[in-house]
């Protein structure tokens, strides 16, 4: 698989349910369609893993070394919060109150699929996010992108 792609918009119901979107779904495995990993992200979303991309993250995870102190705390770091959810019979994901008030995630919610994992952002910081961020994007690009070797 190239890896998930796409943004969705999804409504968060009175108990933090949402459905996963169809087109996003149809992108993963068979196997890979009702459990996920969730966690939360580096900017202010959650993360919602595919079990086997999570299985794939901890065991880069795992070959850390533990006795150094920024190790220790990454890993600490990135756990801290991490829940095993599975979709219901309906294909809802329900996001724990803990995680919503985590991030600030309202009713109306934003899924941004990228490589191994799917972004849920608050529909209104996605977008105030994303408008900050224009105005750097050809820096951006020349930044991270600018040594590449075009391919050849």
């Amino acid at each position: 698989m190239a890896g998930l792609v796409g943004e969705f918009e999804v409504k968060m119901d009175a108990k933090g349910r949402f459905m996963l979107p169809s087109g996003l779904r149809k992108q993963l495995p068979p196997a890979a369609q009702r459990d996920f990993m969730l966690n939360k992200g580096f900017e202010d979303c959650l993360t919602l893993f595919p079990l086997y991309e999570w299985e794939k993250v901890s065991e880069k995870l795992s070959k850390m070394n533990l006795f150094k102190p920024k190790n220790r705390m990454f890993y600490r770091l990135f756990h801290q919060g991490a829940k095993l959810i599975s979709l219901d019979k309906a294909g809802r994901v329900l996001v724990p109150t803990a995680h919503m008030e985590r991030v600030g995630l309202g009713q109306e919610a934003m899924l941004i699929a990228y490589n191994d994992r799917i972004e849920i952002w608050d529909k209104s910081k996605y977008f105030g996010m994303i408008e900050g961020s224009m105005t750097d994007f050809a820096d951006l690009a020349d930044e991270v992108m600018g040594d590449l070797d075009n391919g050849e």
